[in-house]
């Protein structure tokens, strides 16, 4: 009897991840320093909503330094993204583009994942959106025109400006 509703459910189950698979699937990953500054005046909502045109997003992660504000980190965890600092030096320029880069090629290789969406302006994520594009993967670049790499633009497969 146990066994034959555990199989049942498996199959539910199995039933099931086509319809999710209706829509592209999503790994969003955002370099908090690089674009949610104060002079852009970014929405995250609204760049989420521009993400979502694609498909669904299945990872959403927002990168920050050990610098970023409380009230920052609360507004990210509030629009449903994980938040992960970066920790670095205090003498330093702490940068997060490592962990962005570790964090998407786990996406890259995550056969779940079709689209591979980055927002940021930083060229040095050009690497990253052709390993991506070299692995099968579609990739969306989310930026804002001031200080964007046209390389990045150029580059990805579709590009939505904030």
């Amino acid at each position: 009897m146990i066994l034959e509703n555990m199989k049942k459910n498996l199959e539910r189950i199995k039933d099931m991840r086509p319809r999710f698979r209706e829509k592209p699937t999503i790994a969003f990953f955002v370099d908090g320093p690089n674009i949610i500054r104060k002079e852009f005046n970014i929405n995250l909502r609204e760049m989420k909503k521009k993400v979502e045109k694609h498909g669904r997003i299945s990872i959403g992660k927002v990168f920050l330094n050990q610098f970023a504000p409380e009230k920052l980190i609360e507004a990210v965890a509030n629009e449903g993204f994980e938040t992960v600092i970066a920790l670095g030096d205090p003498e330093q320029k702490t940068d997060v583009d490592v962990a962005v880069a570790v964090h998407a090629m786990d996406a890259v290789y995550n056969p779940d994942i079709d689209i591979i969406a980055i927002a940021s302006r930083d060229a040095d994520f050009l690497a990253l959106i052709q390993k991506a594009k070299e692995k099968g993967k579609l990739t969306l670049l989310v930026a804002v025109t001031p200080g964007l790499a046209v390389s990045l633009k150029h580059a990805a497969d579709f590009v939505e400006l904030l």
